[in-house]
């Protein structure tokens, strides 16, 4: 049905296309999760609960609680923020 017939010599320009577009999304992926949070070390400790107390140290245990309430604070703040553009809109 299709018959494309490249001379030699297209693929190396195929795949240097296809590769630079690759990269392009990359840097795009990158810049997106740097932006979001997406690179925050301290994400482990939400995997943690309150009935993990007895199984970390103090220090882990302390860290976790900062971590979960900064956590829950930018959820409240994201929530807040999608509530004020939902308004917005339907006054619109």
């Amino acid at each position: 049905m299709f018959n494309f017939q490249f001379s030699d010599g297209w693929t190396i320009y195929i795949w240097l296309i296809t590769g630079g577009l690759i990269l392009i999304a990359v840097v795009f992926g990158l810049r997106w999760a740097a932006k979001n949070d997406q690179f925050d070390e301290d994400i482990k400790y939400l995997v943690f609960d309150e009935n993990d107390k007895d199984k970390m140290d103090p220090e882990e245990f302390a860290k976790y609680q900062q971590v979960l309430k900064e956590q829950e604070r930018k959820r409240k703040e994201f929530l807040a923020r999608k509530a004020e553009e939902r308004a917005r809109k339907h006054a619109a």
